[in-house]
């Protein structure tokens, strides 16, 4: 698994427009970390007799597009040169499109890993198996004893014991994995009683 993958991105998240993103110079130094070789370039195209960072189409927009190579594996993206609204802008000045360049380094960046759930529309990286069972076996252990023995105080002891847990995964699995059980000795506990 690329260990950009599994860096947690979301206190370098910025906000705009109701979308996410990663600033570039931050995503790059996460890069440079792991691989200080790294490299990164704008995809130049022929126009007329010149190669240009852009492809331009026929209704006056422009796409460009950036390979990065890390740990010598190299990945692309292509990027429409887009406003602050993200519609194509007609006709982009240089200013506009090095902008554009810069925000597909950083979802070329992604491809790598590095914040790719955020495209995903998902709000945490994956997790390595190992940690996520070794994280999820810690919590059911903390956690299970407390809901077995509210469970034995009955339905309200138990629902309470469940929202005091924080919200996690490894909440949800454990209570998937256990509710039926302590559903019922709950109601039992309080037949019991």
């Amino acid at each position: 698994m690329s260990k950009l993958l599994s860096i947690n991105v979301n206190d370098h998240i910025e906000r705009k427009n109701n979308l996410s993103y990663l600033s570039w110079a931050w995503a790059w130094a996460e890069v440079l970390k792991i691989d200080p070789n790294a490299t990164w370039r704008a995809v130049e195209y022929l126009d007329g007799a010149n190669m240009m960072p852009v492809m331009w189409l026929r209704d006056g927009s422009a796409m460009v597009k950036v390979e990065v190579t890390i740990n010598g594996e190299t990945k692309q993206s292509i990027l429409p040169v887009m406003d602050h609204k993200n519609k194509a802008i007609i006709n982009p000045d240089a200013f506009a499109i090095n902008k554009n360049i810069m925000r597909c380094l950083a979802k070329a960046i992604s491809m790598h890993g590095l914040g790719l759930y955020i495209y995903a529309g998902e709000d945490m990286p994956e997790e390595d198996p190992v940690a996520a069972s070794a994280k999820a076996a810690a919590f059911e252990e903390e956690w299970l004893p407390k809901l077995r023995d509210a469970a034995m105080q009955g339905e309200m002891a138990l629902r309470s014991a469940f929202k005091a847990m924080p919200a996690s995964q490894e909440k949800d699995a454990l209570w998937t994995a256990h509710s039926v059980q302590l559903k019922a000795a709950a109601k039992a506990a309080e037949v019991a009683a």
